[in-house]
């Protein structure tokens, strides 16, 4: 069981959180090198055998999919050398660690096999043809050389109705198993569930999803989310598709700008494989925004809209060739919205609410309490806060590779350096017992907030207490040393103390994804079980040395935060975002 908790002050926290600003205004990241992470990346096709050293579990055997840019520069195009100018634009390359236990020992070492492979060859040729993207992008800089009639022709050009399987570039998350895209006799929940013959998905913030090999990694497909319905016609939707952690149903948005902005909230039967419509939500004073997430709790469906609008009711995206460009400035006006739709039921759209503006990617999880007074409906939702929207330039390849120096104004601007640090942030969101619906948004509440350097980016939780009660968040936190992350952070909500890891200096560690302990004598390995401690499981993380220009993916005890064992590439790998860990049979 956990120890008797102790808890941190709010002073001690406002300290460590100046401390941050101080260390990352200094801009003195030499000691720290994320170049290895950018350039000279290459795939391996393998599978290549790794160096383990120490003791990764057996239990955890499985296999570790990561995604993300592999790849940032183009040579030889009609205009030269095309370069990437922000990191979520850089080209797709996925990477797959099989980790391997021995049946006839348990105890024994575990191996470990790595390959990778690039997804997006077709893009990238057709940069090497054009000179720039071949459609919109991210953050791309658009050729300054184009002039309004490109930037026109930009706004009615319509997109390829027959895509190959690799010009698209789709690299944010790992997904499996898609309902709707897989066969209904292979439909399955995700997590940590093992299982036959997986199918493999990458996904974008665009309403596309790539299928690739789960063993080769080679492109299969792409298709587009009006494939599921022919109203999901929009071009943007979340990353992070929701999945009902019983039933594996799936649940996303899809944004249809123009006249009205549409958000179409949907479902998808994990058993069926049918998409059904649970609400749209439109009116004249609703703003089409850039939104990388959304949040499930048993009830709802919950979209914030956060204070990312895009400009001209969406025209601005075609119009700038990118997203970042089309976000409109900042405005403390402009808060964020709240919608909360039914997903048991037909009710459709129940509740909005508003909260102070601000930006989020992430959302971390959601859970409900009834209020035994009242009998309504307490739903909270935990999500990593910025102030700002500046966060989204913050990473820029030219701040990253840190090539301004000190003049780099996400270094010598104190109030920008500020609005880059996360926050998190639990909101309370009361939802009547009565069914009437009220029109005007109603306020919620800020329960608390937890200030960086006790908190990061890339939030993963124990995956059987997905929209459940729960206590510990970890998550990549920047004590101001580096230009990315510096360390690994366990966040417990309950004492909002931190336990850190952290390798020497240079080493960036990547998103840290939980494997829980499975459990002895039952089948069910999916949902938290009373007496069970939470933070029971390893997390695995692939760490950077900027320094040694090599990779290696680290196991981490996520109790205690201490290194159990490591698997060594003699190469880097690069920066990536999002990873999946898919659990070996035991027979």
């Amino acid at each position: 069981m956990d120890p008797p908790a102790k808890f941190t002050t709010l002073d001690i926290e406002e300290e460590e959180f100046e401390r941050v600003v101080k260390n990352r205004s200094a801009g003195n990241f030499n000691d720290w090198p994320n170049e290895a992470g950018f350039e000279n990346l290459t795939e391996v096709r393998g599978p290549v055998e790794l160096d383990v050293s120490g003791c990764i579990p057996s239990w955890a055997a499985g296999t570790l999919y990561r995604t993300g840019p592999g790849g940032y520069n183009v040579e030889d195009t009609p205009k030269g050398t095309f370069k990437t100018t922000h990191w979520f634009d850089g080209f797709a390359h996925t990477h797959r660690f099989e980790i391997i236990a021995d049946p006839m020992n348990p105890n024994g070492q575990i191996k470990v096999q790595y390959s990778s492979r690039h997804q997006s060859k077709g893009y990238v040729d057709a940069i090497r043809r054009l000179g720039r993207t071949p459609g919109l992008s991210f953050g791309q800089r658009q050729d300054p050389c184009i002039g309004i009639f490109g930037k026109m022709m930009s706004v009615f050009r319509r997109e390829e109705s027959n895509p190959g399987s690799d010009t698209e570039n789709v690299c944010v998350t790992v997904q499996t198993d898609m309902p709707g895209l897989t066969p209904s006799t292979q439909q399955t929940s995700s997590g940590h569930k093992g299982g036959g013959n997986r199918r493999v998905y990458l996904a974008t913030d665009a309403s596309m999803i790539q299928e690739i090999s789960p063993e080769t990694l080679e492109p299969i497909g792409i298709a587009r989310q009006r494939l599921l319905h022919p109203l999901l016609k929009g071009p943007l939707s979340s990353a992070h598709a929701q999945r009902d952690p019983e039933t594996g149903d799936i649940f996303n948005f899809n944004l249809e700008m123009g006249r009205y902005t549409t958000y179409r909230i949907f479902h998808t039967s994990a058993t069926t494989g049918e998409t059904d419509i649970l609400a749209t939500i439109s009116s004249a004073d609703l703003k089409p925004a850039y939104i990388h997430s959304l949040f499930l709790s048993p009830s709802f469906v919950i979209l914030c809209v956060p204070s990312s609008h895009i400009g001209y009711k969406g025209i601005s995206v075609p119009w700038n060739g990118n997203v970042v460009d089309a976000i409109e400035p900042f405005d403390n006006s402009k808060k964020f919205r709240w919608f909360f739709v039914d997903r048991l039921s037909d009710r459709g759209l129940v509740a909005s609410f508003e909260s102070d503006a601000g930006f989020f990617f992430h959302s971390i999880n959601s859970f409900e309490e009834i209020d035994e007074t009242t009998g309504d409906l307490n739903v909270f939702c935990d999500v990593i806060e910025y102030p700002s929207t500046d966060i989204i330039r913050a990473f820029e390849m030219d701040v990253l590779l840190h090539t301004k120096g000190t003049e780099d104004p996400y270094v010598k601007d104190e109030q920008k350096v500020r609005n880059c640090l996360q926050t998190i942030v639990r909101h309370r969101f009361q939802i009547p017992a009565s069914n009437a619906f009220n029109m005007r948004p109603l306020a919620s509440e800020k329960v608390f907030e937890i200030k960086a350097p006790k908190c990061g980016e890339l939030p993963t939780i124990n995956p059987r207490y997905a929209t459940r009660k729960y206590r510990y968040v970890y998550s990549m936190a920047n004590n101001g040393y580096s230009t990315l992350q510096d360390s690994i952070v366990k966040t417990d909500l309950l004492t909002r103390q931190a336990t850190f890891w952290s390798g020497p200096a240079g080493h960036t560690p990547g998103e840290a994804i939980f494997v829980p302990r499975p459990r002895q004598g039952t089948n069910s390995d999916d949902n938290a079980e009373e007496g069970e401690d939470e933070d029971d499981g390893v997390l695995l993380s692939l760490v950077l040395d900027g320094h040694g220009k090599y990779s290696y993916l680290v196991c981490l005890d996520a109790k205690t935060m201490k290194e159990l064992g490591r698997a060594t590439c003699d190469w880097a790998i690069g920066h990536g975002f999002h990873g999946l860990h898919l659990k070996t049979d035991v027979p």
